[in-house]
């Protein structure tokens, strides 16, 4: 039994591309930079919750684009009926419609000829070529207004102009590396990373910027054309209707000092934009004018003299940065609509590197204890067995490079976890190698077969992990998508590392060294599980009752005390708050109950001096969630000058609800592709097995998370759709050999082909579910707040799953199997008893009789 040359060869290079293509992420920038041009050079993109920053979903408000859209057309309609001399009586706005009242009826149809020419045609989609406006007339009276399909188009537009907007608004603070993105039909995530002020990012990223000059009503009393409108400081200016000149004519906008070196905006105008700018203030010196920005004045200065250069300034009660954000978003434009922060996640710096040294931590220790534990199981075979692990971790990381993912704490989470996966796939072939061993088999005989027996099981384990990273990645966001990456990368390497890899290096030692028998010993004597004869399905009653048990314990406690839900499914704001010295949380919670905030908890976590504020979703919409914020901020450094706010997590009310809608619609449907995987792969009473063992499963991972109190977050369903994965994978091994048993011994009763298949995978179950617990142990101790959600569960749901496939699973199939027989005996029986055979006469055909 040889090695191919070209498949060594093969493997050597793939594995040597993956070292060059990873290392960049072990070397610091400085050594980087020093390395020839031919080498990689790309490293893993961290995510924000690693390096900082600021992760923010807008929303174009439809609400307020169709009330510009409409005030728009509201001007146009009487501009095109004045021009083809019909007279209206009124042209006047109504909710979502314009609505036209014609002095003579007669010409009904021609108004609606011409006002159909203020439609746009939709230029994609099932409604392309049509008009995105709607005219109707009834005798004298028009109706305008948008179609549905208008609405979509006028929303697609205002998206795609709104991101080159924010591009260029970014661009011009400065901000490096920004991500900007389209997410759905009208929201777009903006991710900065770095330290950024939220406030300062809000108001840059959601204000309209649609700035405008307007003259004052000569008597200042509000009137038809009038609107009342206020500065910063709450005076009241009456403002007139008509713009004299729009912010679009602005050419450039900066930051200067006046005489006494406070703060102004410089801006100037278009050749046009001067021109029309001259000509208002010629005609109006001595009035004053307001310089109006999103409704609100900045300024109502007197024109002193006719400004014909074309430039003016503003002035206001600006700081430095709240000046340099009004002349970017100046520069830049005005949005075509109001964009809406429905999401906001703000890391500090220092809190990313804390996540980075504790991840790293985590996952070093993880993976010394996971080799540490195949030392101890497999002697010197098991060096081998890590040596695979480290090739799959140096894999992954070039493989996150390569497909320019970004790595999250979760997903650091995540390479551990497939650390553990990946070990399953080595004890699987060393159990079935020593198997072989012990039956008598030559050294490359056992390892054919161990090989071929092992595969199947170690697809079909890993088919059902990828089914919740898939899903995992369908439904989640931000770090859990991250997360589902680095877990489905994982998986698909170890079937390299850990079975191919593995295999090519085994037969290469066995025939250098000529080994006629491969004994894979452990490294000290240990306790043996194997030649067991466990009579486990005695216990098979104990085993369903307990377990049922234990799961209506946990849906009493889903019910009451309930599960502590995160703020990614209630709503609200969630600060991470660190203090120079011990917190004070009796001070801090008496602070902030006196704001109005509504309910408002304090928690110390990781030390005495970080601690966890968290308040209540705000009645009124998303703008009463950032006052909230800014309300919190203020108050913490009041009561403790000391005290910085190193993460920020709000959530809207809409953006809670649909994440809750989507975390129990993922957990859904995993168990459905799971149960039509295992119907598919084995027969169907194997996937009802599957199925209620996972329910049950799942039910005391609730449970678990009511009695804990730990966050029920999108981790925590992260969580449970990773245990959901690892509880099928587990049942699939034993699935796997009491299909292969039923096949050897038809003639053996259920139970004891069960019992025979459980004891002889017991070794398996019992190594297996030791490292992946192992390797999530550090994670679950040091990983912090940020995956304890996470890691705490699963480590939790590790020994649920296993003895749920002993004392659940198995149960249930012996329940099904002795139906099954029974049902088939009965039916046969049946047909025996219904059918009789008369012998033939010659004068009488042959009867039957029932």
């Amino acid at each position: 039994m040889r090695n191919s040359p070209w498949l060594v060869f093969t493997y050597t290079v793939i594995i040597v591309l993956g070292l060059l293509i990873a290392l960049p992420n072990a070397l610091p920038q400085s050594v980087l930079q020093r390395l020839p041009a031919w080498l990689p050079h790309s490293q893993v993109s961290l995510g924000l919750d690693l390096r900082g920053g600021s992760h923010l979903v807008l929303e174009v408000d439809e609400a307020d684009l169709t009330k510009e859209r409409l005030n728009s057309l509201l001007q146009d309609a009487r501009r095109v009926l004045r021009e083809k001399n019909i007279q209206p009586k009124s042209v006047v706005r109504n909710n979502n419609n314009i609505v036209v009242s014609l002095a003579d009826p007669s010409q009904s149809d021609a108004a609606v000829t011409q006002l159909r020419t203020l439609g746009n045609v939709i230029a994609s989609g099932i409604s392309a070529g049509q008009s995105d406006l709607a005219v109707t007339a009834d005798g004298g009276n028009i109706t305008i207004g948008f179609s549905p399909a208008g609405i979509a188009t006028n929303v697609d537009n205002a998206v795609a102009q709104s991101l080159e907007v924010i591009r260029q608004r970014v661009d011009q603070v400065g901000v490096a590396e920004p991500t900007i993105q389209r997410i759905g039909a009208n929201r777009i995530l903006v991710q900065l990373p770095g330290a950024q002020d939220p406030s300062r990012l809000r108001e840059l990223l959601g204000s309209t910027a649609k700035m405008s000059f307007h003259m004052l009503a000569p008597n200042g009393q509000a009137g038809p054309g009038v609107t009342i409108m206020k500065d910063d400081e709450g005076n009241s200016y009456p403002v007139l209707d008509r713009v004299e000149i729009s912010g679009d004519r602005l050419s450039d906008a900066r930051v200067s000092f006046d005489q006494s070196q406070q703060p102004v905006v410089t801006f100037r105008f278009d050749s046009a934009g001067a021109t029309r700018f001259a000509d208002i203030t010629r005609q109006n010196v001595g009035n004053p004018f307001a310089i109006v920005l999103d409704d609100k004045v900045l300024s109502a200065p007197v024109i002193r003299e006719p400004i014909t250069g074309g430039s003016g300034q503003i002035s206001g009660n600006f700081t430095t940065d709240s000046a340099n954000t009004l002349a970017a978003m100046l520069r830049a434009g005005a949005l075509p609509a109001k964009l809406t922060v429905i999401e906001e996640r703000t890391v500090g710096a220092d809190l990313g590197a804390d996540a980075i040294r504790m991840g790293l931590y985590a996952g070093v220790v993880g993976f010394v204890l996971v080799a540490a534990f195949i030392l101890v199981l497999y002697g010197t075979w098991g060096i081998l067995a890590n040596i695979a692990l480290l090739i799959h971790t140096i894999l992954t990381f070039s493989a996150l490079t390569l497909v320019g993912a970004t790595l999250t704490l979760p997903g650091i989470a995540g390479v551990v976890l497939g650390i553990g996966l990946a070990v399953d796939a080595n004890v699987l072939i060393n159990e079935r190698i020593r198997e072989e061993t012990r039956k008598g088999k030559s050294a490359f005989a056992a390892i054919d077969t161990g090989f071929r027996r092992a595969y199947s099981t170690i697809i079909d384990g890993n088919m059902t992990a990828l089914i919740a990273a898939a899903i995992l990645f369908w439904f989640g966001s931000g770090p859990v998508r991250g997360f589902a990456v680095t877990m489905a990368l994982g998986l698909i390497i170890s079937m390299f590392t850990s079975v191919a890899f593995v295999r090519v290096t085994m037969i290469e030692i066995t025939r250098r060294r000529k080994l006629k028998v491969l004994n894979i010993k452990p490294l000290f004597p240990l306790f043996s599980p194997y030649d067991k004869h466990i009579q486990f399905m005695k216990a098979r009653f104990f085993g369903v009752t307990v377990s049922a048990l234990l799961s209506i314990a946990s849906i009493a406690l889903f019910i009451y005390p309930g599960l502590n839900y995160g703020v990614d499914f209630r709503g609200g704001i969630q600060m991470s708050v660190k203090t120079q010295d011990a917190a004070d949380l009796g001070r801090f919670r008496e602070g902030l109950n006196g704001l109005g905030l509504g309910e408002v908890a304090l928690q110390s976590f990781g030390d005495n001096n970080t601690m966890l504020v968290r308040a209540q979703r705000q009645e009124g919409g998303e703008e009463a969630q950032t006052a909230a914020v800014t309300k919190l901020k203020a108050e913490i450094v009041k009561i403790d000058p000391s005290a910085t706010v190193t993460g920020t997590d709000v959530i809207g009310p809409k953006v809670s609800g649909e994440l809750a809608w989507a975390g129990i619609l993922s957990v859904v449907i995993a168990s459905l592709a799971m149960l039509f995987y295992i119907w598919y792969r084995f027969e169907w009473p194997f996937a009802v097995g599957a199925i209620v063992t996972l329910i049950l499963d799942v039910t005391k991972a609730i449970g678990f998370f009511a009695l804990t109190g730990l966050d029920f977050n999108l981790t925590a369903i992260a969580a449970i759709l990773t245990l959901v994965g690892y509880s099928v994978n587990d049942k699939v091994v034993v699935y796997d050999r009491m299909r292969e048993n039923m096949r050897l011994y038809k003639s053996m009763p259920l139970r004891e082909i069960i019992d025979k298949s459980i004891n002889e995978t017991l070794a398996r179950s019992l190594y297996t579910n030791a490292t992946a617990f192992l390797s999530l142990l550090p994670m679950a101790i040091w990983g912090g707040s940020a995956v304890e959600s996470f890691a705490v569960p699963m480590a939790f749901g590790i020994l649920v799953a296993a003895a749920s496939s002993v004392f659940i699973a198995a149960p249930i199939l012996l329940f099904l199997g002795d139906w099954r027989r029974r049902h088939a005996k009965a039916v046969a029986a049946s047909n025996d008893a219904a059918v009789e055979i008369i012998p033939p006469d010659a004068d009488q055909p042959r009867k039957s009789a029932s």
